[in-house]
Order: structure tokens, then sequence, then C-alpha cells
């Protein structure tokens, strides 16, 4: 598709220049209407595995596995355009698709600034806010598709987070001679172990 541009003449006017740069680099039909559905996918993807990679090396916080785990929600069974069983927008529906796109990027472009600046707090929760837009967008083609919101997310992760942490700490609890369930459960196995060896050894006596 041939552009036209505007440059300023040696007589200080305008004048259209035909300019042949594309104005799809990526040669998608930009008139389909269930574009949006790849598109969105496939950035929410990308999103959802930097997230990964930045807390995998450490114990993931109750809200960041909220965080990942809603954009799996989103993401979870996602149709391609071809689908069946797809509602085709009307124009208004690709306008709110529109709107929900163009604020996708913009917390793109932040969840990006987060990331070079090592924001992990900003990228929570900023991926949250992606994955909403997404689930928006899903919602108009799949109004069946029941959704999770994050608050009911966060909450079953919530409850799943304090219990992990409780199992952690009943075993660093210290006794009253200062020793902690941990160390009572590595002593009991040594123990067991000391023992069945004294077995073994009287047996063969």
């Amino acid at each position: 598709m041939e552009q036209l541009d505007e440059h300023e003449d040696g007589a200080g006017g305008m004048t259209e220049v035909v300019s042949d740069a594309p104005v799809n680099p990526w040669g998608l039909d930009l008139d389909d209407p269930f574009i949006a559905l790849r598109l969105t996918a496939e950035r929410l993807s990308l999103v959802r595995y930097v997230f990964v990679v930045q807390i995998e090396d450490g114990i993931a916080t109750a809200g960041q596995r909220a965080s990942l785990e809603y954009a799996d929600a989103v993401l979870i069974g996602w149709p391609d355009e071809h689908a069946k069983g797809l509602n085709v927008p009307t124009d208004e529906d690709r306008r709110t698709i529109d709107e929900q796109i163009r604020l996708m990027e913009e917390y793109v472009d932040k969840f990006r600034t987060m990331e070079q600046d090592g924001d992990i707090d900003g990228m929570t929760d900023t991926l949250i806010r992606i994955t909403e837009r997404v689930a928006r967008v899903r919602s108009i083609y799949q109004p069946k598709f029941l959704l999770p919101t994050f608050a009911e997310i966060r909450r079953v992760v919530q409850d799943e987070w304090d219990e992990d942490m409780g199992k952690i700490d009943s075993d660093t609890v210290m006794n009253d001679n200062g020793e902690s369930g941990l160390a009572k459960d590595v002593q009991k196995a040594a123990f067991d172990a000391d023992e069945a060896g004294r077995g073994t050894d009287r047996a063969s006596e």
C-alpha cells in the first residue's frame, strides 16, 4: 500500500510525495474482525513470559502468584480467529476492542520500563491491568465463556499461599529446647536409620 507523506518544498509550501513504506509490515488483514484475538493473546503471552523470568529465582509472593494465575486463567483455551462459535463484533464492539488494545499497549510500555528498572511490584500490578484489557476483548468474542476476575483469583491464591506459609512456619517453630520442627524431623530420620543399621548388624551376628 502506498503512503502519502507531506514534505516542504523549496518555496516553503507543502507537496505530497508518494512513499513505498508499508503501513502494515506484518502482512495482517487489518479488516479482519477477529484479528484482535490473535494480537491480544500473543501480547499477553509475551508479557507473562517476561514476568515469569523476573520472579522465577525467588519465592513468589501471593500477589505475584495471583497476577500470574490471572493471566493463565484468561489465556486458557484461547480460541484462534478461525474458531467456530465466536461472536462477530459490531461496530460498537470494534471501537471497544480498539480502545482496549490502546490501553493494553500503554500498559505494555509501562511494563517494559518497569522491567528495565527492576520494579517487580510495578510489573505485578501492570500485568493485572494488561490481563484485564485482554479479558475484556475475549469477552466480546466469547460472551458465554466465564472468565474469573482478579479478585476471585487473588482470594484462592491467598488461601493457598497462607497454607503454604503455615507449613513452612510449623517446620521452623522452636520447642523449649531451641529445636525447630524441621530439625526434629531430620534428627528422627537419622535416628531411625541408625536403629535400622543396628538391627541389621545384630541379625548378622
